[in-house]
């Protein structure tokens, strides 16, 4: 298996590492975060100018046609700055489930709109007692004369609060179906909030929401199979962003027992310290190799890879959770402060550990897989 980056590849990398060290920084997301939509529109308006939302499309849906590992440097560079924009939301998982499962007349009508930075998606899949049991609906989409009604409700939907369509899990007489819903129709309400990163959402009512036949996406009932293919390259993403965010949670921790004086001598010097951040260094290289591997087992669409983004989702939250708590705890009080960038990795990390299963539901999910 080959781990190294083509040219192509690097220069991505490179490009979005530029951006970040002449764009990010902690008082420009404290800044973000705290806007009105919770992240930056002159940014995400700039990404679609570099052809950033371009990476995921096929060439003929007017994309660049990149692939899971193409995604994987994208994020893992994003993930060093704290970019608060709706990449995944929008770009890799709405837009998956456009490629998986959309007809060309559904292609044709909304990705031209993503890769230009025009719309806004979310997926609406949780509810208030599926837990992470995508499959575990109550939402009911009932067939009418012209098309279907919706009726029920969805929480916790990132990116929902601003995206102009969602695509929604509704039961449907042949099973778990998607549909796509323009949050401006009559019947659909919002209530916004925000989650522990800073990243905003918002919890949404249907409420006899009227739809054409055409905004099903995919066939009736297979739902389920467009979730899981379309939550695996997801979940690739998440783990690039999470690499990313761990690499500098471990550098800064480095450079901060270097000048932290205690006793007479940087703190950097105690053994006991330096064996914790070994174990910060292990953990940070262990996901980077389940991540290669899993981005390149997709990209290979070998039947072994839903087993290792299972793999990757369990690292992705146990790595994170020992990563950014050994860099607070070593940063002392300070490292819970808005000033550094330590408290806010350690945000960011949890949620992407929690984000669609978390670490005991994937870690059942792999058990499974593995047989």
């Amino acid at each position: 298996m080959d781990f190294s980056l083509t040219e192509e590849q690097a220069m991505l990398r490179d490009s979005i590492d530029k951006f970040v060290r002449d764009n990010c920084d902690v008082e420009t997301h404290r800044r973000v975060i705290k806007g009105e939509k919770g992240f930056d529109p002159g940014t995400w308006d700039q990404f679609a100018e570099l052809g950033w939302l371009c990476m995921p499309f096929s060439e003929e849906q007017g994309g660049f046609g990149g692939g899971a590992v193409d995604l994987m440097v994208m994020t893992e560079a994003m993930g060093k700055g704290l970019l608060r924009v709706p990449f995944l939301s929008t770009a890799v998982t709405c837009g998956g489930f456009l490629q998986q499962a959309g007809d060309d007349a559904q292609q044709d009508r909304y990705i031209g709109d993503i890769i230009g930075g025009q719309a806004q998606w979310a997926f609406a899949f949780a509810e208030v007692d599926s837990g992470y049991d995508m499959a575990r609906v109550s939402c009911r989409a009932e067939a009418v004369d012209a098309g279907f009604r919706l009726d029920g409700g969805k929480i916790s939907v990132l990116n929902g609060h601003c995206a102009n369509f969602l695509i929604v899990s509704a039961l449907t007489v042949e099973g778990l179906s998607l549909f796509i819903v323009d949050t401006s129709l009559e019947g659909v309400r919002r209530k916004e909030f925000t989650a522990v990163d800073g990243s905003r959402g918002a919890h949404v009512e249907f409420n006899g929401v009227l739809l054409e036949a055409g905004q099903m996406l995919g066939e009736a009932g297979k739902a389920v199979s467009y979730i899981e293919d379309v939550l695996a390259k997801s979940i690739v993403a998440m783990g690039g962003e999470a690499l990313g965010s761990m690499q500098v949670l471990l550098q800064t921790t480095v450079e901060y027992t270097k000048t932290r004086e205690q006793f007479g001598q940087p703190i950097g010097k105690f053994q006991a310290l330096q064996h914790r951040m070994a174990d910060m260094y292990l953990k940070v290289e262990e996901t980077r190799a389940l991540l290669f591997n899993a981005a390149i087992l997709l990209d290979e669409g070998s039947a072994e890879a839903m087993q290792a983004c299972a793999a990757l989702k369990v690292k992705i939250a146990e790595a994170g959770r020992l990563v950014s708590q050994e860099a607070v705890q070593l940063h002392g009080g300070i490292g819970m402060t808005d000033e550094l960038d330590v408290g806010h990795h350690f945000k960011r990390l949890h949620l992407l550990g929690m984000l669609y299963g978390d670490e005991d539901y994937y870690l059942e999910k792999y058990m499974q897989l593995a047989g």
